[in-house]
């Protein structure tokens, strides 16, 4: 990784599939900018004008700045041709040739499987996500769960993840180490803390247009062996990450709702149009992904120690009473304690497995 990918993904006129191709036929950003101009016309399909840029290499110093600005935030830029890239990604048509990562790099070469949904979740959607989490991390030992780091089904399959010890990445559609949507800022340094990684394409001169959330699913898809849509209504981002994935001939999944709830109905098309084949458990993806070929029979793995409670959070679970769900606002006229105190305590219990958190933002004790 040097000074010549980031170049090539600031080049004017050149996206993620022009570049794929000239990596594709150069080898290298390295050898494509020590090219002449009429040999990058001759072995390419791009016009003459756009190669003499190339041979300028104005770019250059805007990646100068990139790469300065990658070490100041203690970040990790990969290029499609590093050793660390992950090796799915390669398989795509558009992958991008840089991505910029903060936290784990290796958990992007774990068996991945990413899990999207809608914003709105139920709390059906919600026990199925942490089902399918638990059930994988219980037979599958080196997983990797992806995401979007949305509200939903994203936040919570890594949470999930979080709470059984399984790594997560999260692909967002901002320049790092921003973190969209701001409230999911602790949970971003909570999936690097324990091993996961926040990825994104989006240079430090991303100007965010709305366009990034659709590319961004389509990384999503192309870092996972298969993609398994929890719920989701008629119109939905994650039926685009369920295109993108059919597009690289990877697995699509879908967890089957109630006909009569509209949070179900396209990932209930999925199924029916045979475009999905339909997940209950972690050993229904398991065997649709083919994994039983190469996962050891083994029991079940014996559950992580439940971390020590501080004294405020064991404070703040006495006043969640069980099978009650309650709102932040009860829990701040309970404690005296501001919204901003609250938060962590709230996701110090949930990390402990004490309390769920709902749809609508209230919580109730497990």
């Amino acid at each position: 990784m040097n000074v010549n990918d980031i170049a090539l993904t600031l080049e004017p006129g050149i996206g993620v599939k022009t570049a794929a191709m000239l990596i594709s036929v150069f080898g290298s950003a390295d050898a494509l900018y020590d090219a002449p101009a009429a040999e990058i016309v001759r072995r390419t399909s791009i016009r003459e004008p756009l190669a003499e840029q190339l041979t300028r290499k104005e770019a250059h110093r805007r990646a100068e700045k990139e790469l300065a600005y990658v070490k100041k935030h203690n970040l990790t830029a990969i290029a499609s041709t590093d050793r660390e890239y992950p090796p799915l990604a390669r398989e795509m048509n558009d992958p991008p040739h840089v991505l910029y990562i903060s936290g784990n790099v290796e958990a992007l070469r774990l068996r991945c499987v990413s899990m999207v949904g809608t914003r709105g979740l139920s709390t059906y959607g919600q026990t199925m996500c942490d089902k399918l989490v638990k059930q994988l991390a219980d037979r599958v030992p080196d997983l990797c769960i992806v995401s979007g780091l949305a509200f939903g089904i994203d936040v919570h399959c890594h949470r999930a993840a979080l709470r059984y010890g399984v790594p997560t990445v999260a692909v967002v559609a901002n320049t790092l180490p921003g973190i969209t949507p701001a409230p999911h800022a602790d949970i971003a340094r909570d999936i690097v803390a324990h091993g996961g990684a926040i990825v994104t394409e989006c240079h430090s001169g991303s100007k965010q247009t709305g366009d990034f959330y659709l590319a961004r699913n389509r990384i999503i898809a192309g870092l996972s062996e298969g993609t398994i849509v929890v719920e989701a209504p008629s119109k939905s981002g994650a039926l685009s990450t369920a295109d993108f994935a059919l597009g690289y001939d990877r697995t699509v999944m879908a967890v089957p709702g109630r006909a009569t709830d509209s949070v179900a109905f396209g990932s209930n098309a999925l199924i029916k149009n045979q475009r999905a084949a339909m997940v209950c458990s972690g050993e229904d993806v398991i065997r649709v992904l083919m994994w039983d070929l190469y996962v050891p029979e083994v029991g079940e793995r014996p559950a992580a120690p439940a971390p020590a409670l501080s004294a405020d959070a064991q404070g703040l679970l006495g006043c969640i009473q069980g099978g009650n769900a309650v709102s932040v606002d009860f829990l701040v006229e309970m404690t005296a304690l501001d919204h901003t105190s609250l938060a962590p305590l709230l996701l110090e219990l949930e990390f402990a497995g004490k309390i769920q958190r709902l749809p609508g933002g209230s919580y109730t004790k497990i």
